[in-house]
């Protein structure tokens, strides 16, 4: 399968204060690897470490075949869907998804309108091409996001939070998008943060704050939609998973007033 990213002795932070230290994992090539964690314990600062946008307090990052996150920028050997998505408010989701073609490729715009409008095709987008990101629902802008992300046909995708914000059924459908995408294009995907992966199986395991404690491979079967989906591949996480547990008691207990 093969290493896309290698990451050793990473520290992260902000000047003198160090958020997470010793970190280490590997991700393979078309697999999907989760960053879980609560709010504020380090998962967006770890993910601008990856992606270049802050440099580490100690440690390497690595890209196979190109090196540190310096030299994968231009043009991008990777694509990232922030939390908010990110979207130009005052251009449509086509040209949100043409800019990164028009500014890294010679393709005439005849030919990157149709790569763009395959992109959103793939998220199911199309038909809202020309509509305003304001126009358009939060479920559907982080689609958009997606889409922009693949503009450039990137082997490796970073999405920062992308359930944030999405009501449970929403999320789910954006969970199974993603896990759609690793298996049809053969990409790999880093997600920080997405909660909602534990609904696919994978045990919340539990440790003290700020550490890495959990790196392995889970072979799930899953609900019916997903059965033929590939399961998550690594499970990273960098927080105690008690407030997770107690979170999702609360949704599912008809005695806490869940949904």
């Amino acid at each position: 399968m093969g290493k896309v990213l290698q990451v050793r002795d990473l520290a992260i932070g902000y000047g003198q204060e160090v958020l997470l230290d010793e970190i280490a994992f590997d991700v393979q090539r078309g697999e999907v690897f989760a960053v879980l964690g609560g709010s504020g314990c380090g998962k967006s600062t770890l993910l601008r470490t990856l992606i270049g946008l802050q440099p580490p307090l100690q440690g390497r990052v690595h890209f196979t075949g190109i090196g540190p996150p310096a030299r994968a920028m231009e043009p991008p050997s990777f694509g990232v869907l922030f939390q908010s998505s990110a979207l130009f408010g005052s251009s449509t989701l086509l040209q949100n998804v043409l800019l990164p073609l028009q500014k890294w490729t010679d393709l005439p715009l005849e030919a990157a309108t149709a790569v763009a409008l395959g992109r959103l095709r793939l998220v199911g987008l199309e038909p809202f091409a020309h509509h305003l990101p304001a126009e358009v629902s939060g479920g559907m802008r982080k689609r958009a996001g997606i889409a922009r992300a693949l503009a450039l046909d990137p082997p490796i995708l970073f999405f920062d939070e992308p359930s944030a914000g999405l009501d449970p059924v929403t999320a789910a459908e954006l969970d199974e998008l993603i896990m759609t995408l690793s298996k049809g294009l053969a990409v790999t995907i880093v997600v920080e943060g997405s909660l909602s992966f534990l609904g696919l199986g994978v045990p919340p395991p539990t440790s003290s704050w700020g550490s890495m404690i959990a790196e392995g491979r889970e072979s799930l079967e899953v609900a019916p939609r997903l059965a033929f989906l590939p399961a998550i591949a690594m499970f990273l996480t960098v927080l105690s998973f008690n407030l997770v547990g107690d979170t999702l008691r609360a949704l599912t207990d008809p005695r806490q007033g869940a949904l």
